[in-house]
């Protein structure tokens, strides 16, 4: 059971709160146990220094683990992040970052995820992060 990416874009539209949707993402790819999505830059999200700022990164890694749960479950369902757990490793300046979200254990209640966000052109991820999501559906 999988999504294609316009169900996961809809997922997305449909069930995640303006200021999310606002961060731009979109859906690059989905498969059993994966979502991938793009986080476009934007001056916007830039911090002192012009970085992109972390909070940017998690609330992506964080909704990307979302439809990563969805595309192996076939179709959203409630939950709940649990536990999130982010290392930023290098500063995002001036570009997209793809944020790849990856299930490494999927239960019946549980599902635990971790995600890699690279800036687009980059052979290195910018952040990591671990996630543990309750499965309340």
């Amino acid at each position: 059971m999988t999504l294609a990416p316009a169900e996961a874009a809809k997922i997305l539209t449909d069930n995640f709160a303006p200021w999310v949707l606002d961060l731009g993402l979109t859906v690059e790819e989905t498969a059993e146990l994966r979502a991938v999505l793009r986080l476009p830059w934007s001056d916007r999200l830039a911090r002192e220094g012009g970085a992109l700022c972390g909070q940017a990164l998690m609330a992506a890694a964080d909704t990307a683990t979302v439809l990563a749960v969805s595309a192996a479950r076939g179709g959203f369902v409630p939950m709940t992040t649990v536990q999130q757990s982010t290392t930023f490793q290098r500063a995002v300046l001036g570009a997209d970052v793809l944020v790849d979200a990856r299930i490494t254990k999927l239960g019946r209640r549980m599902a635990f995820a971790e995600i890699a966000m690279t800036a687009q052109g980059a052979d290195d991820p910018a952040a990591r992060a671990s996630t543990v999501y309750a499965l309340l559906g």
